[in-house]
């Protein structure tokens, strides 16, 4: 009989995966700044990459069969595992960074988004900073379910009401896209563990949420269809009806005294605050 590994990790397993989640926030910070028109989305890997690399860390990508990158950078109609490269920022691209560091043995992940800056057409920066809002908004919506909730499946459901509830893009009339061959995942000694962590209400309650889980969720949306396909280079996801695409992702652990949010500097603190949660460190 071939027993299955527990996807609940010890306290002193998730104390392991604080300093990962750390390093992995101070790469994608470390590009704020550098998110520019005229900026290649290869400069913005090479900074990342010196980030992780000055921590004493390596790039968990790079452990992917095939990738050569420490980021996937996907700009305006690609969603999610666009390849670095020489591609130049123009004003008002949308542009999803997903990076990710292994420190120890252990391993982060964690996504966000940008606006580029400069002379855009108010109409596009309008919409393209509403869909960031609210995939932002409902991946805290997700994170915080976990706080409270019996079952993986709750995190879902609450990412999708979140969503559901903000109606058509107000600029666009558009109602937001879920991509649902995408999802989020389990996240300890890999980056890519069970469970799979849907971002939409399933008819399966999933596994149960309980001290010990360890998840990276990260909604995907569109700002038009839901319909995706992978771009020539065999990585890069793009919709196929060319509408904006938006990524954000935290990992996220349970632990005894509640949850805390490995891969932000503040541990959750003020994406949570507005659904009346407040993360506790690991002790």
């Amino acid at each position: 009989m071939m027993l299955r590994k527990s996807i609940y990790k010890s306290p002193a397993q998730l104390r392991s995966m604080v300093e990962p989640g750390r390093i992995t926030a101070a790469a994608l910070e470390a590009l704020r700044p550098l998110v520019r028109a005229g900026v290649s989305t290869a400069e913005l890997d090479a900074e990342a990459s010196r980030v992780i690399i000055a921590r004493g860390a390596e790039s968990n990508f790079k452990l992917v069969r095939g990738y050569r990158h420490t980021t996937c950078i996907s700009v305006n109609e690609e969603v999610v595992h666009g390849i670095p490269g020489d591609r130049v920022l123009q004003p008002g691209d949308i542009v999803s960074v997903d990076c990710g560091a292994q420190f120890q043995g252990w391993n982060g992940d964690s996504a966000v988004t940008f606006i580029v800056p400069g002379d855009a057409p108010s109409d596009v920066l309008a919409r393209r900073q509403e869909l960031s809002r609210v995939t932002n908004g409902s991946m805290w919506a997700g994170i915080a379910a976990m706080a409270s909730a019996s079952h993986i499946g709750d995190i879902g459901a609450a990412i999708q009401d979140y969503v559901e509830a903000q109606g058509p893009s107000v600029v666009s009339g558009e109602s937001y896209g879920i991509l649902r061959e995408y999802v989020g995942h389990g996240i300890g000694r890999k980056m890519h563990e069970a469970p799979s962590v849907f971002n939409y209400r399933t008819p399966d309650a999933g596994a149960e949420i309980r001290p010990g889980l360890a998840l990276a969720i990260e909604p995907m949306l569109t700002a038009g269809g839901e319909a995706t396909f992978v771009e020539d280079d065999d990585w890069t996801v793009s919709t196929v009806d060319g509408s904006d695409g938006c990524h954000w992702e935290h990992s996220v652990a349970r632990h005894e005294n509640g949850i805390w949010v490995l891969t932000a500097p503040d541990g959750g603190a003020a994406g949570l605050a507005p659904f009346g949660v407040t993360p506790t460190p690991i002790a």
